[in-house]
């Protein structure tokens, strides 16, 4: 279990390690900011939901404590909000979203309602427990990278190696300790393949469900377009996929291709300003001895994280 005053040691690390109070955890030299500013990792999203559902007990915590279903959009706000606060932040906010994030997750404790793979019905699952969180950890940080090397080129075999070695600070803001976490990116890559193919992740009722009313669409106007059903499939597990139920013909393998194509014609070609997501717009701005983001910048803010202002305090 990740207790407060493990948090509390693992945000001293990141302190130590931080880019500056102003520049945040990670600032505009890393690799973090370069590969999460790109609005391009949306392809990724569901995908990332997907493998987090696929964990028995993030399936059960979200089905028992979240508001996912009844509020799609606001769940998805809450989650880039918190992400792109860590990333993108100033050093005093990335830490108290840190702590927001682990007191949300204390309280998320419950009760297997059926067993799933190797855990029984009635066993106790806590979302605060260090084999969850570093799962979660590794769907954003594995997505992430996946997203962005569909479309812009790929990392060199230095670039992951650093990348990973930002994505272990990353973790910090987790509660997770080096000890905790993959030691380089080979290793990394062996964890996420192991995950894969273990029983650990086993897909449940609830979490087939969950998958049906986002993907299926309880509200036809929310519902994915074809292509980004097809290919966020296509970027599963082929066990997993098979276990959400998700079926991949070849019309759907031509749908995606074409979009993917279309998208990496296009997207290089955009304007930064349309580019880049708006928490990192923010964050430049912020470098510049800017108190506020401007009008574009707070619009791109509302549709990332549902307000337009990433370090507003609470003002909407």
């Amino acid at each position: 279990m990740v207790t407060d005053k493990d948090l509390e040691a693992a945000l001293t690390l990141v302190r130590a390690e931080a880019a500056g109070p102003v520049a945040g955890v990670f600032g505009p030299a890393s690799l973090t900011w370069r590969i999460d500013r790109e609005a391009v990792i949306f392809l990724g999203a569901g995908r990332a939901l997907l493998l987090q559902l696929a964990h028995p007990w993030v399936a059960a915590a979200i089905a028992e404590h979240s508001r996912t279903l009844a509020d799609p959009i606001g769940r998805f706000h809450r989650t880039f909000g918190i992400v792109f606060a860590m990333v993108f932040g100033p050093l005093d906010r990335a830490l108290l979203s840190a702590r927001q994030l682990h007191g949300r997750h204390t309280m998320i404790v419950g009760h297997m309602p059926e067993a799933v793979g190797p855990f029984a019905a009635g066993s106790r699952y806590c979302a605060n427990e260090v084999a969850a969180l570093r799962w979660v950890h590794a769907t954003l940080v594995e997505t992430a990278l996946m997203a962005h090397d569909l479309v812009l080129p790929p990392l060199s075999v230095e670039e992951r190696e650093r990348y990973w070695t930002e994505s272990r600070l990353f973790g910090a803001l987790f509660g997770l300790t080096p000890d905790d976490l993959p030691g380089n990116w080979s290793a990394f890559a062996a964890y996420t393949e192991e995950m894969a193919q273990s029983e650990t992740l086993t897909v449940s009722t609830a979490a087939r469900e969950v998958a049906a009313q986002i993907f299926g669409g309880a509200r036809p106007w929310l519902r994915p377009p074809r292509w980004y059903r097809a290919l966020t499939a296509s970027m599963l597990p082929e066990r997993l996929r098979t276990g959400f139920g998700f079926e991949l013909d070849e019309r759907d393998i031509r749908v995606a291709g074409r979009a993917v194509r279309w998208i990496k014609r296009v997207y290089p070609k955009l304007p930064d300003r349309l580019r880049y997501v708006g928490p990192y717009q923010e964050a430049q701005a912020r470098l510049n001895g800017s108190t506020e983001p401007d009008w574009m910048t707070r619009c791109l803010n509302r549709a990332w994280i549902g307000r337009p202002q990433m370090d507003d305090r609470g003002r909407q």
